[in-house]
């Protein structure tokens, strides 16, 4: 079985701001591009909304994947295992654990591998990303994340 091929970028103005996401997800002879936005969160969070929406569309569990981020913040927490401590003390004191908590659900139904890359360093996909993430982040129809909302 081949390999799914992910690439993530999420994208806040203002951090606090309007933010986006954007995944391009690839396997085989198959491309998928996913994009959305909301009215105040920040770039970190978005970093991460790209990479769940992306696990949240794979149709079968015990997949292979390799995603690809310019975020140091999610490839370091996952390959370093800052989050399983994370995990173990319920996140405390840590930023959006919500998502890292819906994450990690997805997680564990697959073998997932992170791989940081340099953004704007011309990677067409990690580009294309970029580009669907500022956009959906300028959308008219920006929905709220209750997430960034609730955080104490």
């Amino acid at each position: 079985m081949s390999k799914v091929i992910i690439y993530t970028d999420g994208a806040a103005s203002g951090n606090p701001g309007p933010g986006g996401y954007g995944a391009v997800l690839m396997y085989g002879n198959h491309r998928k591009e996913l994009s959305g936005g909301f009215r105040l969160t920040t770039n970190n969070r978005m970093e991460l909304m790209a990479v769940i929406e992306a696990l949240e569309a794979m149709k079968k569990d015990n997949l292979d994947i390799d995603i690809y981020t310019d975020s140091k913040y999610i490839a370091d927490a996952v390959e370093k295992k800052w989050l399983f401590s994370w995990e173990k003390s319920n996140f405390n004191k840590k930023k959006n654990p919500d998502l890292w908590k819906r994450f990690l659900k997805l997680y564990r139904k697959h073998n997932i591998r992170f791989i940081w890359v340099k953004g704007h360093a011309d990677n067409r996909e990690n580009e294309r990303c970029d580009r669907l993430a500022v956009q959906a982040s300028k959308s008219d129809h920006l929905k709220e994340d209750a997430g960034y909302l609730n955080s104490p």
